[in-house]
């Protein structure tokens, strides 16, 4: 019987994680010109530079540039309806955690009048 082995290598993508913009361009599988327009659309927001040669991009803008390429292809959609989109999730999470956060704190009162 012969065993097979997976292996799965992968980075962590953190905000001290740095990248320039070739380096996304071969973690996102895009183009340089893609990604400097998801840029000039402001979809993306380099952390330093004034020219692409200089932009560097921190783990959180590597996995936005991965969510909107992935919705870019899978919806079809434009770059203004990238950043909108991206923009709905952004407000869509954040009122999930502000729900979560209202529920740990009603949780809190347990016997308490709640009204």
């Amino acid at each position: 019987m012969v065993k097979s082995e997976t292996r799965i290598e992968g980075v962590v993508l953190d905000e001290g994680y740095v990248v320039t913009l070739a380096e996304l361009t071969q973690l996102c599988g895009s183009s340089g010109r893609t990604l400097q327009l998801l840029v000039g659309e402001g979809v993306l927001r380099p952390r330093v530079g004034a020219a692409p040669a200089e932009w560097r991009f921190d783990g959180v803008a590597v996995a936005r540039a991965r969510r909107a390429l992935r919705l870019r292809h899978d919806l079809a959609l434009n770059l203004s309806g990238t950043a909108l989109a991206l923009d709905l999730l952004d407000e869509l999470a954040a009122l999930r955690e502000r729900i979560r956060t209202l529920e740990h704190q009603l949780g809190g009162l347990d016997g308490r009048d709640r009204s």
